[in-house]
């Protein structure tokens, strides 16, 4: 008998303490911010990809090409509703970011872990580079 009382109380001690937990939300939010057009080195120029709406948000990328290579790209717009979806970025982007860079085009894979965004990302470079052909 004092065993079921004493489980029955540490189960109901454990879920309130499990209940009463908080995770760490943060209210900031960061999104990379582009350079400028104008602060481009001569010959290079600036290309901004539309807007891929994906099931978590909309994912933006602007590139910066010298002459027909791409030289870098940035991350105009990208799911933010959840930190989840921060965490996700800051996973994914990078790494699309370097095989945009190796690949020299929009054919790159996608990062698992990340298909919508990645889906995002490679739909609005793909617009980028259209535009700016």
């Amino acid at each position: 008998m004092r065993r079921a009382i004493l489980a029955v109380t540490a189960t109901v001690a454990g879920l309130v303490a499990l209940l009463s937990f908080k995770t760490h939300s943060s209210s900031e939010r960061t999104v990379a911010t582009p350079e400028p057009s104008a602060s481009l080195p001569p010959g290079e120029r600036a290309i901004t990809g539309n807007v891929a709406n994906t099931a978590y948000g909309p994912v933006q990328v602007q590139v910066v090409v010298a002459t027909t290579k791409i030289v870098k790209v940035n991350v105009l717009e990208q799911p933010q509703s959840t930190e989840h979806d921060l965490q996700i970025g800051q996973f994914a982007f990078p790494k699309l970011i370097g095989e945009t860079l190796s690949a020299q085009s929009a054919r790159i894979d996608s990062v698992s872990g990340a298909t919508y965004t990645s889906g995002g990302y490679i739909k609005s470079l793909q617009s980028a580079l259209d535009n700016g052909a």
